[in-house]
């Protein structure tokens, strides 16, 4: 490949791993498992096209905007579309009864579909 054809492939390359698209939150499972204490299951969407362009974490996230837990993705999940992963323990502050939570990709960040959950007394 030469000149302009490089640059081509290269266009087409950083356009094809656009088009993986956000990370949405496709559902969230909240479950009280003591006082102030919380466990999460969420189920994500994102086109992960590899390493370099998959849904990398989501976030618990208070009405203040808040941070109040993090799952970390380690790993690109190509071949399971759409897929659920737990958070288990996370201390909630007393008083916050509705949280949000979003995803995170390593190309576009935050901006999918998020989903609010009011949590269990």
């Amino acid at each position: 490949m030469r000149g302009p054809s490089i640059i081509l492939f290269v266009l087409a390359l950083v356009a094809a791993d656009a088009d993986a698209g956000e990370a949405d939150v496709l559902d969230v499972k909240a479950t009280k498992s003591a006082a102030d204490t919380y466990d999460f299951a969420v189920t994500v969407r994102h086109a992960d096209t590899g390493w370099d362009h998959y849904a990398d974490k989501w976030d618990i996230v208070a009405p203040d905007g808040t941070v109040l837990g993090t799952r970390t993705l380690f790993h690109p999940h190509e071949g399971e579309q759409p897929f659920t992963r737990s958070l288990s323990g996370l201390r909630i502050p007393a008083g916050v009864g509705r949280v949000t939570v979003r995803a995170h990709d390593k190309v576009h960040g935050y901006g999918g579909g998020e989903k609010a959950v009011e949590l269990p007394r």
